[in-house]
C-alpha cells in the first residue's frame, strides 16, 4: 500500500516540477520580449495554455513569480561570471572580466535589472509575507552565487597583495548593487547636469561609457588603500 501511494506521489510531484518549469520559461520569455513592468499574469497563463488560477496554484503571487523567473536569470549569470573568471589569469584580469560580464549580461537581459531591482526596493519582511521561505532560499542562493564569483576573485587579490579589501563579501555585495544601478543608466542612455546655476541639462551616455565607467570603479574600490 506505502509503495503504490509513494509511486502515485511521484508522477504527480514530478509533473507538478514541469508545469511550474514551463510557467517560468514563458514568464521570462515574456519578461525578454515585452519587459517586466507590462508582463500580466494573464499573459503568462495564456502562453502556457492555462488559466491564471492555475499559475496561482503553483505561485503564491506576482512577487513569487518574479523572485523565481529572477532566479533564471541569476543561474545564467552565475555561469557567464564563472567564465569569465576562468579565462582570466590574474585577479585583476578576473575583477576586470567578471565585471565587463556582469554589465553586458544586464545590458543584455534588461528585464533581469528590472526583477532585481523591484525585489531589492522591497523590505526582507513584506517579501516573506509574499514569497515562500523555500523561494526565498532558492533566490537568496541564486544572488549568492554570483556575488560569490566577485567575492572569490576578491579574495585572491587580497592574497596576491593586489587589491586591499578589508571586506571583500561587503565590497562584492556593494558593487552588485551599484552595478544594478549603473546598467538602468545605460538603459536611459542620459546623464543629468547642471549647465547653469538652477539650469539644468541632458547629455546622452552610451552602455560602452557606462561599462567602462562600471570597470573603472570597481577597479578604484579594489585598490583603494
Amino acid at each position: 500500500m506505502t509503495s503504490t501511494r509513494a509511486s502515485t506521489r511521484q508522477p504527480a510531484a514530478a509533473r507538478r516540477r514541469a508545469r511550474e518549469r514551463e510557467i517560468l520559461k514563458a514568464t521570462r520569455e515574456l519578461f525578454d520580449e515585452s519587459g517586466v513592468r507590462d508582463a500580466q499574469i494573464e499573459d503568462i497563463a495564456r502562453a502556457v495554455g492555462v488559466n491564471r488560477a492555475i499559475i496561482y496554484r503553483h505561485f503564491s503571487g506576482k512577487e513569487e513569480l518574479f523572485a523565481l523567473t529572477l532566479v533564471s536569470y541569476l543561474d545564467d549569470l552565475e555561469t557567464r561570471l564563472a567564465e569569465a573568471s576562468r579565462s582570466r589569469r590574474t585577479p585583476m584580469e578576473r575583477l576586470v572580466a567578471v565585471t565587463e560580464e556582469f554589465i553586458d549580461f544586464g545590458v543584455e537581459y534588461p528585464a533581469f535589472v528590472d526583477c532585481a531591482q523591484t525585489l531589492m526596493r522591497r523590505p526582507g519582511p513584506e517579501l516573506l509575507e509574499e514569497i515562500s521561505e523555500s523561494s526565498l532560499f532558492r533566490l537568496g542562493r541564486g544572488i549568492s552565487a554570483c556575488l560569490t564569483q566577485l567575492s572569490d576573485v576578491l579574495d585572491a587579490g587580497v592574497e596576491s597583495g593586489d587589491f586591499k579589501v578589508s571586506d571583500p563579501t561587503l565590497l562584492a555585495n556593494h558593487m552588485y548593487a551599484s552595478g544594478l544601478g549603473a546598467l538602468q543608466l545605460a538603459r536611459v542612455g542620459m546623464l543629468v547636469k547642471e549647465s547653469a546655476p538652477g539650469i539644468p541639462a541632458i547629455s546622452p551616455v552610451s552602455a560602452a561609457d557606462v561599462r567602462s565607467y562600471v570597470v573603472s570603479t570597481a577597479v578604484a574600490l579594489a585598490t583603494a588603500s
